[in-house]
């Protein structure tokens, strides 16, 4: 049960209450470069928190994989661990007994992803490497949510909510600096162990820039209550299975992709530069996205991404050339954080002031897909020798979800 009619109080979700507050409070007009200081604060906070925390794993394991002679069985395994974390991690975020505020908590997401990062190019054994990952996925939700719940409700106070572009970007920014960072290091020969080391001190930085930026005028205390609307029924279950589907469908692709090209002796030598792409493409995704959502609905945006995102999978596998793999590089880059942003928005629209119950159900399943797609792909892999099978199964997946997504839509109130 999503709650219970009659219930009329709801401690809402930190990244749902946001819209609610905003609507009632008064607009406090200020220059823009009193918004775009915290909004590049916040930007550098989930390229640390998300694009580096929770992304670099994905250029690095293949150097770290041939030094340790890991299978992709237990690649897709510590995958897991990080996904798995970060549901505990965004469940632990919607609790309303949190003490304490949502800037205290970013900052603790942010030491955390630091830290684990770090400390990751400090250990060999399998189970050290799957415990890091797993809290390091508990900082990466921290951070994305009171990042988002924060800065989102900080701007949208002063009137300013178009600065969100801004900080959005910060997960791409996140995954192209730190595929430039590896590939430099790997150029010159470093280790794994180096790569993890230099990523965490980068982490370090980022953290450091981005505490000082945020602004602590904002940080009010994490449960607050507001006024809560009977639960909806079957277009919201339909968009929970979509979301469930779509974190499954992206994420073999974006956690094995550097892996298909190394593997591949005809596209190799694009293994420095398709991390890179994947990254630039999902900066400006979101505000392309949310562009579309204003001409399509919400539910007809979020399908085309996920449909894109489809041909972007197959792409990947099926396509082993130098368009092909710039072509899954920008598809699956450039929707799967557009898709994330359209998805939320669209349950928050029909939570009709039950968000905490609702994101937290969406969080719930978009994380069981995230957690069951590497271990998949990867046992799937030492059985065939190939991402062909598991990639197809999540382009399925996707083309599920854009049709769960517009057969339950209904027109917006």
């Amino acid at each position: 049960m999503l709650g219970k009619p009659g219930h009329c109080r709801d401690q809402r979700h930190p990244a749902g209450r946001m819209m609610h507050r905003a609507r009632e409070m008064p607009f406090d007009v200020t220059s823009g470069r009193d918004i775009f200081v915290p909004a590049l604060g916040g930007l550098i906070a989930l390229a640390v928190g998300i694009g580096i925390g929770r992304f670099v794993y994905t250029p690095i394991l293949p150097v770290m994989a041939a030094g340790l002679g890991l299978s992709k069985f237990s690649i897709g395994l510590i995958a897991s661990a990080n996904f798995a974390g970060y549901l505990v991690g965004a469940l632990l975020a919607s609790r309303t007994s949190l003490p304490g505020t949502r800037r205290l908590w970013l900052l603790i997401g942010l030491g955390g992803s630091a830290a684990t990062t770090a400390a990751m190019g400090l250990v060999q054994s399998m189970w050290a490497f799957v415990a890091l990952r797993f809290l390091g996925g508990i900082a990466s939700a921290l951070v994305l949510v009171f990042t988002s719940a924060l800065l989102l409700d900080f701007m949208a106070h002063r009137g300013r909510a178009g600065f969100s572009a801004i900080l959005f970007a910060g997960v791409g920014a996140g995954i192209a600096v730190s595929a430039v960072l590896v590939s430099s290091l790997r150029a010159t020969g470093q280790s794994w162990q180096t790569l993890w080391l230099a990523s965490g001190l980068l982490s370090v930085v980022g953290a450091f820039a981005a505490g000082q930026m945020i602004p602590t005028r904002t940080a009010v205390p994490v449960s607050e209550t507001a006024e809560c609307a009977p639960p909806p029924g079957r277009p919201l279950l339909g968009l929970v299975l979509a979301y469930g589907f779509f974190g499954f469908g992206y994420v073999i692709t974006a956690t094995f992709l550097v892996a298909i090209v190394r593997g591949n002796p005809a596209i190799r030598e694009l293994e420095p530069l398709v991390w890179v792409i994947f990254g630039l493409s999902a900066a400006p995704s979101v505000a392309l996205w949310n562009w579309l959502a204003t001409r399509l609905t919400i539910p007809g945006a979020f399908a085309l991404a996920a449909l894109v995102e489809a041909v972007g999978v197959l792409a990947s596998v099926g396509w082993s050339t130098t368009t092909g793999v710039f072509a899954a590089s920008v598809c699956v880059g450039g929707t799967f954080m557009g898709l994330t942003a359209l998805g939320l928005m669209r349950g928050r629209e029909l939570a009709r002031g039950n968000a905490r119950q609702v994101l937290g159900l969406m969080t719930s399943a978009f994380g069981v897909g995230q957690i069951l797609g590497p271990s998949f792909a990867g046992l799937v892999f030492d059985r065939t020798g190939s991402f062909i099978v598991p990639s197809i199964v999540a382009a399925i997946a996707l083309a599920v979800a854009a049709a769960l997504v517009l057969i339950q839509r209904r027109p917006s109130s």
